[in-house]
């Protein structure tokens, strides 16, 4: 008779207890997947071979796996925070080190890189001073909180209505004059930055001129002015016009566009002086109604400070300024393998690669077989308490049994040695 079947189901059911235990203890970890303990029956080698005869020597532990199944997912206050919907890890660098991981907990260090608890680094694509990212090899991702540097204005785009009911001006018996309203019909006004990132008021106005012989209709003239200084002329100086626009019977806009760029004088010291703006009349029309400003837009901005930041499910962090601005900051990156049961687990919720999960198949969130992600949201542990706590009691009693398997063997024995 032999014990051995006993005590490798005993050492089998307390392998087992470890790994509810281990599952247990870890049901509040952020991003944990529980294991379970796989079994096989063994038998005894023999050179001729044993038949339909051959009695199992007891059991073991073939395999604990992992379950990689999703986690419920639980949002926090954290904006830094991610969870992962779908497959895919993060990618970190750990001291030179690529681990993976999938607990979404992350801060910024002194240096403004993203990392986790244990000070490992998010990985991803960066982008350089214009937002453009680099997608070769990832690396360690940082939010660049400097100044977002000013855009100088290089185009206005308006689109408006001019009231086509209105009573032309003719320029040789009423002269333009800003300061007069009486000297043309409609005005607007826009914003625009210098290099520095100063801003100053660029105003339009706009006077309907009569036709000339043949046409039927008149043109619209337009004059400019930067804060308050006529654009083109000096007063006393006769009024030059910025442009000059015509439509067809339909009210349609005739003028090509964009139209040639007009030289505006800065008007805060140390700034590029004068400097290039383009108009773009493109949609404005000519219909019997009172003047309307519909669209009025331009491309300059001045600098700005970092107000705080967005990670999208694409996983590109994209920050955003005081001056209304937004711009790319980098592009978090997931990284998952054909067989995941193969990383090699190394504590602190991280795993590493090896021969045999395969190699790693990097990319962006929500392509090919990685997931989404969701930020300001952690993926709690995949724990089932309630189940895990059914299996230790399933776990116990068959330990119980194992026991009582010794038991009575010992009792068989006892009875050979009491023969006389």
């Amino acid at each position: 008779m032999s014990f051995q079947q006993g005590l490798s189901g005993l050492n089998a059911a307390a392998k087992n207890l470890d790994v509810i235990g281990n599952n247990v203890a870890n049901s509040g970890t952020v991003g944990f997947k529980q294991s379970q303990a796989q079994f096989a029956d063994v038998y005894a080698n023999s050179l001729t071979g044993a038949g339909g005869s051959n009695v199992g020597i007891g059991v073991k532990v073939a395999q604990v796996a992992q379950q990689f199944t999703q986690g419920n997912i639980t949002a926090t206050n954290n904006p830094l925070d991610m969870a992962i919907n779908g497959g895919g890890f993060f990618r970190m660098s750990n001291n030179g080190e690529t681990t993976y991981q999938r607990n979404g907990q992350f801060q910024l260090d002194r240096l403004g890189f993203i990392v986790n608890p244990t000070g490992a680094k998010l990985t991803g694509y960066t982008a350089n001073a214009g937002g453009v990212l680099s997608t070769g090899a990832p690396g360690p991702l940082s939010i660049n909180t400097t100044d977002l540097v000013p855009q100088i204005t290089s185009e206005v785009n308006a689109v408006l209505n001019l009231d086509s009911g209105s009573t032309p001006i003719d320029a040789a018996t009423v002269p333009f004059d800003m300061n007069d309203p009486t000297t043309f019909h409609s005005s607007t006004a826009v914003s625009v930055y210098d290099s520095l990132g100063n801003s100053q008021t660029l105003q339009t106005f706009y006077v309907l001129r009569p036709p000339v012989a043949p046409a039927t209709t008149g043109v619209w003239d337009v004059y400019g002015a930067s804060d308050s200084v006529p654009i083109g002329y000096v007063p006393p100086a006769a009024p030059v016009t910025i442009a000059s626009l015509s439509f067809n019977t339909s009210g349609v806009l005739q003028t090509a566009m964009p139209l040639p760029a007009i030289n505006v004088p800065a008007t805060a010291a140390g700034a590029v002086t004068p400097f290039p703006v383009s108009f773009d009349f493109t949609g404005t029309t000519q219909f019997g109604s009172a003047f309307s400003v519909n669209s009025l837009s331009q491309d300059g901005y001045t600098s700005g400070r970092l107000a705080g930041f967005n990670i999208g499910a694409d996983g590109v962090v994209l920050g955003r300024y005081t001056n209304g601005q937004s711009a790319v900051l980098g592009q978090v990156v997931l990284a998952n393998f054909a067989n995941p049961n193969g990383l090699q687990q190394l504590g602190n919720n991280m795993w590493a690669e090896t021969a045999t999960s395969g190699n790693p198949l990097v990319g962006v969130p929500s392509s090919g077989s990685l997931g989404v992600l969701q930020s300001s949201a952690v993926e709690d542990s995949n724990v089932d308490l309630t189940a895990e706590l059914v299996n230790m009691i399933t776990a116990q009693r068959v330990y119980q049994a194992n026991a009582q398997t010794i038991k009575t063997q010992d009792a068989v024995m006892q009875t050979l040695v009491n023969l006389r």
